[in-house]
């Protein structure tokens, strides 16, 4: 392999900001995954409840490689002091308070599951599926919060959260401290909101590729590229649930804070139903006369390889994105600053690679209709959905300037980052012409 002594040199004088995430860790919870999909496959379980066992799968092996190899739970950013175990007696009311403030945040979600009507409506993926899981593990998850609440305020430098915060405001406890309570509000709703999704999704995917026909994989391309661009989706909705779940601080994936600016909420909820805007009739809906590279290259082999291993590529780069927040993917949130695998070439590898995917797939500039309107309106519409995730990106990145560690992570992007130094060479370029 050639190696470069500039570069290296370079590298040792400006080394990359450290990630909050070990490289290993997302690995080990894929290894775990294609164990059981082995399983699976072998066995025929292809039903909603090995979709579930499929995430634990990939959550358990990075608990574990988590707190017994990474030792993550001795992290200063857990809050934690384990050397420092408070009595019962200097914790308990605090406890109390906090278990308040929590049972209370959980009852307004199950309001709001209940007397929102697409959260029963199978138009909406499979939401009736995670709303029923949901009701099955509300009671133990209410009986648990009790000693892990309790047990956890013993050994934190300030278990006066934003839980507390709000469970005091409710007892009317002095003034509140809304700062706080705002961000345990908006930490809860993107779970209960993302967390409902992610679980309605999880079963159809895993379903379709554990059934996939083993016969027909290898029998064109379209076949081959089809099986691995599905397999990537799995896993990529696999770690995110997971990511949703696994929220806690002896594993220092808490949420730091959650995305302050409305702009940040709308630019990611338009992408997720019911508030889609990307879905079939909706107003970015760019498939209107479109048929995929499959159709366009049909006959021609060899084109439909090259298309078939770009695709797979970019779709790798996406769950690769996934794969590497390990147990602490999640939108609109910050749970620690990720500077490895793809977020060493570039700031948003997956957003990057989706839209590069949707572009070189959907190919919106051709029309089975013929009609160079709809081609030229598809095409723009798709620069439409490309620009709402560029909007998401900036929102995503004013939100995590508030951390200093960011910050170092964005500057050292800028002068090393392999995409945003080609970006600006060739904004460079296009503005010497």
């Amino acid at each position: 392999m050639y190696h470069d002594p500039e570069l290296a040199l370079q590298a040792k004088a400006d080394p990359r900001p450290k990630s909050a995430v070990s490289g290993a860790v997302g690995f080990i919870g894929l290894a775990g995954m294609v164990a059981w999909i082995v399983i699976a496959r072998h066995y025929g379980l292809d039903g909603p409840f090995s979709a579930l066992v499929n995430v634990a799968a990939v959550g358990v092996p990075m608990i574990l490689w988590s707190i017994f190899v990474d030792k993550v739970h001795r992290n200063p950013s857990t809050g934690i002091d384990w050397s420092n175990v408070r009595p019962w007696r200097e914790t308990l009311e605090i406890s109390g308070t906090k278990l308040a403030g929590l049972w209370l945040t959980w009852g307004g979600i199950a309001i709001i599951y209940a007397g929102g009507k697409f959260w029963w409506e199978t138009r909406y993926a499979n939401f009736p599926f995670a709303m029923w899981c949901f009701e099955m593990v509300a009671p133990w998850l209410f009986l648990a919060s009790i000693p892990y609440v309790m047990w956890l305020d013993r050994r934190l430098v300030n278990p006066k959260d934003g839980a507390y915060a709000l469970g005091s405001w409710a007892m009317g406890n002095g003034e509140a401290d809304k700062p706080a309570i705002y961000n345990h509000l908006r930490s809860w709703a993107v779970k209960g909101f993302f967390l409902a999704f992610m679980v309605s999704i999880v079963p159809p995917g895993f379903g379709e590729f554990v059934r996939w026909d083993a016969a027909t994989i290898f029998q064109n391309p379209v076949a081959l590229a089809s099986f691995c661009i599905t397999f990537m989706f799995v896993i990529d909705v696999a770690f995110a649930t997971a990511g949703y779940i696994l929220t806690f601080r002896p594993l220092d994936s808490h949420i730091r804070t959650a995305n302050p600016y409305a702009a940040g909420w709308m630019a990611a909820l338009i992408c997720y139903p019911p508030f889609l805007m990307m879905g079939d009739g909706g107003p970015l809906d760019y498939h209107e006369g479109t048929a995929d590279w499959a159709y366009w290259f049909a006959g021609h082999p060899w084109v439909l390889s090259v298309f078939g291993v770009v695709l797979v590529v970019l779709t790798g780069i996406y769950a690769w994105a996934t794969i590497a927040f390990g147990m602490r993917f999640s939108n609109l949130t910050h749970r620690g600053v990720l500077t490895h695998g793809p977020y060493a070439w570039t700031r948003h590898p997956a957003y990057l690679a989706k839209n590069s995917f949707w572009w070189i797939s959907t190919l919106p500039f051709l029309a089975t209709t013929g009609s160079w309107y709809d081609a030229a309106s598809n095409s723009f519409i798709m620069a439409l959905v490309s620009g709402v995730y560029y909007w998401r990106a900036k929102t995503e990145e004013r939100h995590l300037s508030e951390d200093p560690a960011y910050i170092a992570y964005d500057e050292w992007m800028t002068r090393n980052g392999p995409v945003p130094r080609a970006f600006a060479w060739a904004g460079g370029l296009i503005g010497r012409k």
